[in-house]
Order: C-alpha cells, then sequence, then structure tokens
C-alpha cells in the first residue's frame, strides 16, 4: 500500500523569466528565422531542451574558432549574455544577431561599462568560469577582478587610492554576498555596491531553504552544469541532509527505508515544467 507523503513543490521552481524569454526566442527564430541558426553556447543548462534544439536544427557554437567561420544565418547570444568584442566580432562577420540576454544580466553591463568608465576598477562576486561572469568582464577593462570568498577578498592586490565597483552574478548566493560587502566595507574602500543578484534568484534561493528546513527529502531538479541550481542544492543541503540533486526522475534512487513523510521539491532557473510536474507526480513510487 502507499504510504501518505506530503509532497511541497516551490512556487519559484523552473524557468525564470531570462531564460523562459531565450527558449522562447530561438524556437520563434526555428519557425521564421535566417537559417542556419546557431546559439553562442547552449541556450540553457538543460541536455534535455538543447537536445530537442539540435533536433529541430539549432547548431551550438562552442569555441572561438567555430564563431569565427560563421558568415551567414543567425546567431542567438543566450540569456547569460556576452562581452562587448563578441558582438563587434558578429557584426564583422555579417551575421544576423539575436540578442536573448536577460535583461538582468544586460543591465550589470550598463553599470559596469558606465563605472568603469568614469575611472572605477570592477569587482564581480561570481564564478569566473561562468559564462555569465566571462559577459560582464567583456565590458569592462583588464583591471577587473572576481571573488567568491572572504578570503579571496584578503588577498586582492588594490591600492587604497583606487575607486572599486562591486557587483554581482545574478545567480550568485544572496548571503554570502552581503558577507562579501560586509568584508569590504571594513577594508575602508571607495567603493560603490550593486546589488545585482536577480530578485528571482534571491526569492527561489530563500524559498528553496526554508522549505528544505521542514521535509525528511529534499530533491533539487536542474542540469549538472547549471551555476544556479548547484547553489540550490547546496543551500539544500545545508538545512536537509537527504537532498537529491537529480536532472530527470530516473536519477532519483534515494535509500530505502520507511521514515520519509514529507519531500520538497525545488528546480533551478533552467529546468523546463514538465520535467518538474514528472517528477512531482512520481515521486512517491520512490519512497
Amino acid at each position: 500500500m502507499e504510504r501518505d507523503i506530503q509532497v511541497i513543490v516551490a512556487k519559484t521552481a523552473g524557468f525564470c523569466f531570462g531564460v523562459e524569454r531565450a527558449v522562447n526566442q530561438v524556437y520563434e527564430q526555428i519557425e521564421h528565422g535566417v537559417k542556419p541558426i546557431y546559439t553562442l553556447g547552449p541556450i540553457i543548462h538543460n541536455e534535455e531542451v538543447v537536445k530537442d534544439l539540435e533536433a529541430r536544427g539549432v547548431r551550438v557554437i562552442s569555441s572561438q574558432e567555430e564563431l569565427r567561420k560563421i558568415h551567414q544565418g543567425t546567431v542567438i547570444i543566450r540569456s547569460h549574455g556576452v562581452g562587448r568584442q563578441v558582438y563587434e566580432q558578429l557584426k564583422e562577420q555579417g551575421v544576423r544577431i539575436v540578442d536573448a540576454t536577460c535583461p538582468f544580466v544586460k543591465k550589470i553591463h550598463r553599470i559596469v561599462e558606465e563605472q568603469n568608465r568614469l575611472g572605477r576598477r570592477v569587482i564581480i562576486a561570481g564564478d569566473s568560469r561562468h559564462p555569465e561572469v566571462e559577459g560582464i568582464r567583456g565590458w569592462a577593462d583588464e583591471r577587473t577582478l572576481v571573488v567568491k570568498s572572504g578570503e579571496e577578498i584578503d588577498s586582492l592586490l588594490i591600492n587604497f587610492d583606487e575607486k572599486l565597483c562591486f557587483v554581482a552574478q545574478t545567480t550568485f548566493n544572496y548571503k554570502k554576498f552581503k558577507e562579501l560587502v560586509e568584508k569590504f566595507s571594513k577594508k575602508s574602500y571607495d567603493i560603490i555596491v550593486f546589488n545585482s543578484i536577480c530578485s528571482a534568484t534571491e526569492e527561489r534561493q530563500k524559498e528553496a531553504e526554508h522549505i528544505a528546513s521542514q521535509v525528511d527529502v529534499m530533491i533539487v531538479i536542474g542540469g549538472k552544469t547549471s551555476s544556479n541550481t548547484r547553489k540550490l542544492y547546496e543551500i539544500c543541503k545545508m538545512q536537509c541532509n537527504h537532498t537529491h540533486f537529480i536532472q530527470t526522475l530516473d536519477d532519483l534512487q534515494p535509500e530505502s527505508g520507511n521514515s520519509v513523510r514529507k519531500v520538497g521539491i525545488t528546480a533551478g532557473a533552467s529546468t523546463p515544467k514538465n520535467i518538474i510536474e514528472e517528477v512531482h507526480t512520481n515521486v512517491r513510487i520512490k519512497f
């Protein structure tokens, strides 16, 4: 007999505004765009969506070498955004550009470009290898730095007469960002701080943390390469030892036991609604 298990699904789970907008733009280009169609990197960090787009003829550009060879068709810039140099390169090559950069990321580009022009050195809270951070760096100069811990701030070689601008990757952990801001404030730098963490990211993290603190098992759904999903997993794991990071229902292999009474589900910004619904509908049979 199936046990009575309560399942709580986060209201903020799944596609955020920027990702949904970007994905929709790709499907629009498939219908009406100039062929061939390319995305500059996977449009989102979700293998299921990327496979579907590839089946429809959308090709993923994975390197600068591949990009240089394209002189016709449409190149879609994904929600993560790119640096100024990439726009210039695409225009020189004569390809049609569809800009699906998330508006929240675009705002960071404008801030960074303006503050850098005013002479401030840009510091970004984030993962230096993440494409969004690489794109943000592309709107400032070579002095730009990336940090993600207080220890890294302590080791920065910054002169006290330098003027600084501090921004964050949109999916950066909000609590960690506040800690870094506090660290900078204690050092008495001339610094302007912009909390550029997306409000949807902040809400998603807070809701996930709240649900994880109340359940026996927490499930986080999203692509393994998704930065925002990885952060959700880390936040939930702090609250619930039995936290699972999965891409699809098939990945969920919980330990056997009868003590599970309440299960929580959240998902990253690149997780399609149908995958969340499949996990929600079938999660009870896994326990």
